[in-house]
């Protein structure tokens, strides 16, 4: 072990066999900041520096870039609350108000922390934050339900759902708006049902919500980042975002980073330095880096640092270019499987964004190799391409450094979603506390009760709750050109049946009218005469048995009441039309789903919502010359003129465009041919 003395930092250099000498950095201490505030002076905090600001917090803070965003947008933070101590030194040295240390896991610590904020009741008006949130598997959902009623007040539950801590403090709070940030993951992994869980939560207690997943480079942050962002507030229904930057105006790692300074890479050596000399260029700077330059130190910039490089992967780096993968690397070079790891390594392209920063680079830069210089970002890059401006430094080693940054939400993401919950000044509850009866609770109670009846009439079938044997034989025939009447009846044929015997198959092939329909039935034999397949704790087994595609699977599992999200070409549709937008023409997977979330919503009742809008697809919403005036969700429809007044193609799909067909079911893939209204 070597330890080595500089006139800035002791650092200690230890050999191994990892082809460089493993150095662990200074641990970087910071100063509070000089309006920053302890619990037992918040009090006079709020009559000193918080007076007359528009107050937030935050909460699952990290080291503060939401709460950058969330201060460039006009609010100021009064506490931001995280488990991570690091980040939350970061945190106090970067912004005023109270750096709170919580597990807002543990209920006790929310009482504290409603505590600590009670004299700011009624000042706070936003919370803003992203928690950390599990995806569902349908074996959990059936806790959801208790977990909210109880403001997951569940021991067993309350270290993982801690989306339904976040919900709690809201509750607690009543602030006038609220900002919620994850991965998209968040929502596609489980059907969007956390998040239809928290809006129809949000909406009981009067707030309008808006969900949407957004390309971070749309709002000038310089990398491939796509989010999830949730707003509610409860003063107007309006969410007016900043123009979005087209693909010719988006800040390209050029804009981002090109003017900092040059660093002689040479293998095993020490790369850069906490406190480097800053030239500004000869050529103009971007407007991007005027801005991250604003109110730093003129001549100066910190933590320009990175990992020394191997002499191998000094190599590497040398021959790649921004496609090259890890097979095309020299094979007497490469470490790694290139069947498992077919982009270890990657190059960025100074033309183009950066891949999206994650806090894996707290580990390895291999993802970050930076475009002309044979080693991966340093820190002060990675906080560039994350938004951070210059004069934001990150408490700890280089490693905490790099871990704060990359699970921190770009604060100019952060500013674009906070933007959009400013106070309009056209308040519509008139200061009535229950707040709004917003748009999208409106259309689901119509639905909701449309389906009712509709569930009472002929269209029983195609409506939860069918039992397992209906739901299998809809499900098998979904695509399949079937007359309305024709499918009722032969579902009709088994309505008795508890299961399938060979007589109720046998009643089944007399009644399909087609060929096609007798060979979709047919595949039901490996179920006949096997009664505990039917049973409710087997009847997940029938899919399997029967060897439905996923899509006839879903559809199962949708007609006996299972809460999904069914992604077909019709429903996605209906969802389109009443949203505005395009979503069922162009990313009905990502955006098509959000779509779907505002009319499915949460609790007992979405499972049937989600099949009326299959109904409404199939039948009434056809993609040629709609039945307008019969759709139940006419007067709420976006595009009910434009939709009226075209005469419109039907999808590739091959759905009928007859009024009493069932339509083709669309396959659940990522595209289908573009097609107009």
């Amino acid at each position: 072990m070597l330890v080595v003395l500089t006139g800035l930092e002791v650092r200690t250099v230890q050999e191994s066999h990892y082809g460089v000498p493993l150095e662990r950095s200074d641990q970087l201490k910071l100063k509070r900041h000089r309006n920053s505030c302890r619990p037992e002076r918040f009090a006079q905090w709020l009559e000193g520096f918080g007076k007359d600001r528009r107050l937030a917090i935050d909460l699952f803070s990290g080291a503060g870039g939401l709460s950058h965003g969330l201060r460039q947008a006009g609010w100021t933070t009064a506490a931001a609350v995280d488990c991570d101590k690091r980040a939350l030194e970061t945190h106090a040295a970067n912004f005023p108000g109270m750096s709170l240390h919580m597990d807002l896991g543990d209920p006790e610590e929310r009482d504290r922390l409603e505590e600590i904020l009670e004299p700011a009741q009624g000042r706070i008006d936003l919370v803003a934050g992203g928690p950390p949130c599990q995806p569902f598997s349908r074996a959990g959902r059936s806790k959801i339900r208790s977990l909210v009623d109880h403001h997951g007040r569940d021991p067993h539950d309350r270290r993982k759902e801690l989306w339904g801590a976040y919900l709690d403090i809201v509750k607690r709070i009543k602030p006038r708006a609220v900002l919620m940030e994850n991965v998209p993951d968040m929502g596609l992994g489980d059907d969007f049902f956390v998040v239809r869980t928290i809006e129809q939560q949000l909406e009981e207690l009067g707030y309008a919500t808006q969900v949407r997943l957004v390309d971070a480079w749309r709002y000038g942050v310089p990398q491939h980042r796509k989010r999830l962002i949730l707003l509610a507030r409860n003063d107007v229904e309006q969410f007016k975002w900043q123009d979005e930057a087209s693909e010719e105006n988006r800040t390209t790692l050029q804009d981002a980073i090109g003017d900092l300074p040059h660093l002689n890479v040479v293998p095993t050596e020490r790369v850069g330095e906490r406190r480097m000399d800053y030239d500004t260029p000869s050529e103009e700077l971007s407007g991007f880096a005027k801005d991250m330059r604003k109110r730093a130190e003129a001549s100066v910039v910190w933590d320009h640092m990175t990992r020394r490089v191997r002499e191998d992967d000094w190599a590497i780096f040398d021959d790649m270019d921004s496609k090259t993968l890890y097979s095309d690397v020299d094979p007497n070079l490469q470490r790694y499987s290139t069947k498992h790891f077919t982009d270890k390594y990657k190059k960025l392209d100074w033309g183009d964004l950066s891949r999206s920063i994650t806090a894996h680079i707290a580990k390895d830069g291999y993802w970050y190799i930076h475009p002309s210089q044979n080693r991966t970002l340093t820190v002060r890059e990675a906080a560039r391409v994350q938004t951070f401006p210059d004069r934001f430094r990150f408490a700890g080693t280089r490693s905490d450094a790099f871990r704060q940054i990359g699970n921190a939400v770009p604060p100019l993401l952060g500013k674009a979603a906070a933007s959009a919950l400013l106070p309009s000044g056209e308040a519509e509850n008139d200061g009535n506390p229950v707040g709004l009866r917003p748009r999208w609770r409106k259309v689901r109670q119509a639905l909701t009760s449309w389906a009712k009846e509709r569930r009472q009439g002929e269209d029983w079938y195609q409506l939860p709750h069918l039992s397992p044997v209906h739901a299998a034989v809809v499900a098998v025939l979904a695509g399949t050109r079937l007359r309305r009447h024709q499918l009722r009846r032969m579902v009709e044929a088994v309505q008795g049946n508890a299961s399938l015997t060979k007589h109720a198959l046998q009643t089944l092939l007399d009644a399909a009218p087609t060929a096609a329909a007798r060979a979709r039935i047919d595949r039901l034999t490996p179920v006949v005469d096997k009664p505990s397949v039917w049973h409710d704790e087997n009847r997940d087994e029938v899919p399997t048995r029967v060897g439905m595609k996923p899509a006839e699977a879903r559809l199962y599992r949708l007609l006996l009441n299972e809460d999904l999200l069914w992604v077909g070409q019709g429903a996605i549709r209906v969802a389109a039309r009443l949203n505005g937008t395009d979503s069922d023409r162009t990313n009905r997977l990502s955006d098509g789903r959000v779509d779907l979330v505002k009319l499915v919503g949460a609790g007992e009742d979405a499972p049937l919502r989600m099949a009326a809008l299959r109904l409404v697809g199939n039948t009434v919403c056809r993609a040629a010359r709609p039945l307008c005036d019969e759709c139940p969700l006419n007067q709420y429809c976006a595009d009910r003129h434009s939709v009226s007044e075209k005469d419109l193609f039907s999808d590739a799909a091959g759905e009928s465009s007859g009024h009493d067909t069932i339509s083709a079911q669309t396959r659940v893939t990522g595209s289908h041919t573009a097609q107009q209204r």
